[in-house]
């Protein structure tokens, strides 16, 4: 049986194995985080979907079951500026599905908050002092990083360029996630926002990992022992694993969704902003198809999700996903049901048998 030979991830958050959980915002949860983190990899906590309060709440349950070092995760984007015209041509675009569901098409949502990182997100940072920090799309302010530092965390953020990874490295991050295009969820682009140009995982892995000198967590793709291999044999020092967790009993993901993910192929995602404004990977479903998944009429991330809410929640009502967001990378075919903390030992088990 092998060993982990690059042990910087290891050492520097304090866990066993060089395996994360990724951060995700709504499937995450305390108990999966937890499960991770008692198996050996890096317990994480989303929060962009948290109010203060419901944070505060989640890190003292976790921080009272389990002594593992813990990752919180916050988004770094800008609220936008409301645009009128822009919120009036996505309804008009969306209209003929209201009308379909019997919606009332002056019907107004707010629609899910995503919370940028703040003062009082930095507050809670501050009291909990959790052992990682991790961002998506790009960091906080120069006077919030300043105080995260501060509190001793490691703080790591994602990159899908070479000019991203170098840009955080130069900002002070202790480790870089080279997020590679095949990864579910949102983009974590904050220099270069054209999709066409994304990069896959084992494409972008070796070139960061040669362009920066701090540590490299390859995310995307990686769902199995195989990936974990590749990844590390490519230059990255640890793993991040998202999708094949949301297969997990812990993770908090709607049945449909669920069904949505167990007869993924390989081919069944697509890049989208239809949801949220932003560019995310999910599952195809009616509106990606029949919009198209990428769309100019989508207002800024978040506002999108509000005028697609109603819509949402009346197909979810009948059982089906036409309007939701089904989260998703490319290899979700080779994940397994199973629990967390066994999957987690699992994948440590089968990669290092496959080390050399």
């Amino acid at each position: 049986m092998g060993t982990w030979r690059d042990r910087r991830i290891i050492e520097l958050f304090g866990i066993e194995a060089p395996i994360i959980l990724a951060p995700m915002a709504g499937p995450g949860t305390p108990e999966l985080a937890m499960a991770v983190g008692e198996a050996g990899g890096l317990a994480s906590l989303p929060c962009a979907l948290s109010s203060v309060e419901q944070a505060h709440d989640a890190l003292t349950l976790l921080r009272s079951k389990t002594r593992a070092p813990v990752n919180v995760n916050f988004f770094c984007h800008t609220a936008p500026q409301a645009d009128a015209a822009r919120e009036l041509a996505w309804r008009e675009r969306l209209a003929e599905y209201y009308i379909e569901h019997g919606i009332d098409p002056e019907f107004t949502s707010a629609g899910a908050v995503r919370r940028p990182f703040d003062n009082e997100f930095c507050a809670l940072v501050e009291e909990f002092k959790p052992e990682v920090v991790s961002f998506h799309f790009g960091l906080p302010e120069k006077l919030l990083f300043d105080r995260v530092k501060a509190t001793g965390a490691k703080i790591i953020a994602s990159a899908t360029t070479v000019a991203e990874a170098r840009w955080l490295e130069a900002h002070g991050c202790d480790a870089i996630i080279a997020m590679g295009f095949e990864a579910g969820g949102h983009r974590g682009t904050f220099l270069n926002h054209d999709m066409a140009t994304q990069v896959g995982t084992f494409a972008l892995v070796p070139q960061i990992a040669d362009a920066v000198s701090v540590p490299v967590i390859a995310a995307g793709g990686v769902a199995d022992a195989r990936g974990i291999v590749a990844a590390l044999a490519l230059g990255a020092s640890a793993v991040q694993i998202g999708t094949a967790y949301l297969f997990c009993p812990e993770a908090k993901v709607p049945e449909l969704h669920r069904v949505a993910l167990r007869e993924s192929g390989d081919d069944s995602t697509a890049v989208t902003n239809l949801f949220t404004g932003r560019p995310a990977r999910g599952i195809m479903n009616r509106v990606m198809r029949e919009i198209g998944p990428l769309s100019d009429a989508a207002p800024a991330f978040p506002l999108a999700s509000a005028a697609l809410a109603p819509l949402k929640a009346k197909a979810e009502a009948a059982g089906k996903g036409d309007f939701t967001s089904l989260w998703s990378g490319q290899a979700a075919r080779l994940a397994r049901e199973m629990p967390a903390g066994e999957l987690t030992r699992a994948l440590i088990a089968e990669t290092l048998a496959r080390l050399p």
